[in-house]
């Protein structure tokens, strides 16, 4: 049956076929006051990766960063922009994935190929390293933009979303992430999948958490500790069944995962936001920052062959311009 705009899934709920890629699924499980979402990404996220050839280590880890910030941007109305950076001292310094509400995303990754085994896997603790993790809300003017920074200890962009929503937001957060190659009859491509589950009770006081304790107490000082609310426990542990081959097998629709998940307790859920692979950048933009450069900065731009070239970090476009466009009379 239906309520509201959401479907509320039942023993003989008509599943799709087939499922549906680079798309956000909202759902919810009243009975256990929780809400959340579920990311497919496929072809999107594929020519992200692809067309700048990044190592399969560093395609790995932007794609789980792509799904962490879809799960987070589409939370955003129509219009707004959602940025998740890292700085890091891992092979990987530099993660940038941008989110335009209400459907554009774009990604790249700065990594030290000379760090990079040859051979061999790459532990998650030297690939992504130590640092902090940023995520940048902006919507409308200017004071409406708001950072949040959490630190990565454990090379895990997981763990430290988590801390953000335990420190900063005091929301019991579940996050998991996926990603990987598939491999058809069209030959192998990039997939990634996310699950944010969220405890979001009425009551502000039964979504409490344990506080971390503080860094300047006293020897032997016992902090204050709370109860996790049954309904989180319950909920978290159906969370936490989702498998990494549910979260990427482009035959497994997201209804259907989240009916596998939390069908014993009533899942609702809602229309699916899709998503697709755009840049920012713009003709138009890169001119006005030219022109934002001082004469000799510009005159420092050209190349051999007497141009100036401009390559795009996110979708790589290559603008190449004369620098007698610039010059003023």
């Amino acid at each position: 049956m239906t309520t509201g705009s959401g479907s509320r899934f039942s023993a003989d709920f008509p599943f799709a076929a087939a499922g549906q890629d680079d798309c956000v699924l909202p759902f919810a499980v009243e009975p256990l006051d929780l809400r959340g979402r579920i990311a497919r990404l496929g072809p999107a996220l594929d020519a992200i990766l692809t067309r700048h050839g990044y190592p399969d280590p560093v395609a790995r880890l932007l794609a789980e960063a792509a799904a962490l910030t879809v799960l987070l941007g589409t939370a955003l109305k129509s219009e707004g922009r959602f940025q998740l950076q890292t700085r890091t001292d891992g092979i990987v310094d530099m993660l940038v994935v941008d989110f335009d509400a209400p459907d554009r995303l774009r990604a790249f990754a700065r990594y030290d190929v000379t760090r990079l085994p040859q051979q061999g896997g790459v532990a998650p603790e030297v690939l992504l390293g130590r640092g902090h993790l940023a995520f940048t809300i902006e919507q409308g003017s200017e004071a409406s933009r708001y950072q949040g920074v959490a630190p990565i200890e454990s090379g895990s962009l997981e763990q430290a979303a988590g801390v953000y929503f335990q420190q900063s937001e005091q929301i019991p957060t579940f996050i998991r992430l996926a990603a990987g190659q598939v491999v058809t009859t069209s030959g192998a491509s990039w997939r990634a999948g996310g699950l944010l589950a969220q405890f979001l009770p009425h009551s502000e006081e039964r979504r409490r958490q344990a506080d971390f304790p503080p860094g300047d107490a006293p020897e032997g000082h016992v902090g204050h500790e709370w109860n996790e609310d049954e309904a989180w426990t319950e909920a978290k542990a159906l969370a936490a069944t989702v498998e990494d081959h549910e979260l990427l097998d482009p035959a497994l629709p997201s209804e259907d995962l989240a009916y596998r998940l939390f069908h014993e307790r009533g899942v609702m859920a809602f229309p699916v936001q899709t998503l697709r692979d755009a840049c920012r950048c713009s003709n138009e933009r890169v001119e006005d920052m030219l022109r934002s450069f001082t004469q000799q900065e510009r005159d420092d731009m050209v190349g051999d062959d007497g141009a100036i070239t401009v390559t795009c970090e996110f979708c790589s476009t290559l603008r190449r311009y004369d620098p007698g466009d610039f010059r003023k009379d």
